[in-house]
């Protein structure tokens, strides 16, 4: 299973009466295939799994599997706070064609690290599709530990690690765990240059849903070792990975979208639009400043 290189958490777009936006996830989806997108998560944290009923995940899923048609990865996201409940949902990702299964750590329920590895465990043996851990503290509530992820990797099923925590203490502990069948990416677009030159094989990035060509450079880049412009290409990316730090993810990100023609920028509640202001200006100009990179590519 090779995953690796940029790789975006897709964002879903929703009409304006709410419902999902398909010919703007058609969109969505050709953007990042023709500016060298290497695979797409459906359905993550920034898909807002947690806002779509069960028929719509299926139909999301299922339509990005079609439309891609092998071209590329398609990862599911499949994480629930009940070890059963991601069970069943990685088994349905599998039956509607998905390459692999993105496992969040269990949210809020705050298990403990065997609680964690035995989570992971019960998912890699019944899941039925290949499993790439998800750590996001900030958002779970726990913490996968290194420790737990070298208990973790040795299960045939279980291909790599998304790891949101960037300091330099935990880019350097897990890059010493990757290895050619577990790779490490990064999970955090403002840390993912200094995880990729570490030793990370690639990053899962909610940026690149604007930028994909940008982002795909700047991958090339780093997992190929070329410091120089990994960094050059970092320091572009970088107003526009401030910007969309304005407000939780992804409501920023879905902000990005009308100016390239991609949908509307409403979430569903409980999250909320990014108000027009200063916020979305900077958005604006950090997009426009970005196409001077991508046109050289």
């Amino acid at each position: 299973m090779d995953i690796r290189g940029s790789i975006c958490a897709l964002v879903t777009p929703f009409t304006a009466e709410g419902a999902l936006d398909l010919p703007a996830f058609e969109k969505l989806l050709d953007y990042q295939l023709d500016s060298g997108t290497e695979g797409v998560v459906v359905a993550g944290s920034t898909g807002e799994a947690h806002m779509l009923e069960h028929d719509e995940y299926e139909r999301l899923l299922a339509f990005a599997v079609q439309h891609i048609a092998g071209r590329i990865r398609v990862i599911a996201g499949t994480g629930e706070a009940g070890t059963a409940k991601t069970v069943a949902l990685t088994r349905r990702a599998k039956a509607l064609g998905a390459d692999a299964a993105l496992v969040v750590a269990p949210y809020y329920v705050r298990p403990t690290q065997e609680g964690l590895r035995r989570h992971f465990l019960e998912v890699a043996e019944h899941g039925g599709l290949p499993v790439i851990l998800y750590n996001v503290p900030a958002r779970t509530g726990c913490d996968l530990l290194p420790a737990t992820v070298a208990a973790l990797r040795d299960h045939p099923a279980i291909v790599g690690l998304k790891e949101a925590l960037g300091t330099d203490e935990r880019i350097a502990a897990i890059a010493e765990l990757a290895r050619p069948d577990f790779v490490y990416l990064s999970g955090d677009d403002g840390t993912a240059c200094k995880a990729m030159l570490a030793g990370g094989a690639g990053t899962i990035s909610v940026v690149a849903n604007l930028a994909p060509r940008a982002f795909r450079m700047m991958c090339d880049a780093a997992t190929a070792g070329d410091r120089g412009e990994a960094q050059r290409c970092d320091a572009a990316l970088a107003p526009l990975v401030s910007a969309l730090n304005c407000a939780p993810n992804p409501i920023a990100v879905k902000a990005g979208l009308p100016p390239l023609g991609l949908g509307l920028a409403a979430p569903r509640l409980p999250l909320v639009e990014l108000e027009d202001g200063p916020d979305r200006a900077r958005l604006r100009e950090a997009l426009a400043g970005l196409a001077s990179l991508a046109n050289a590519a």
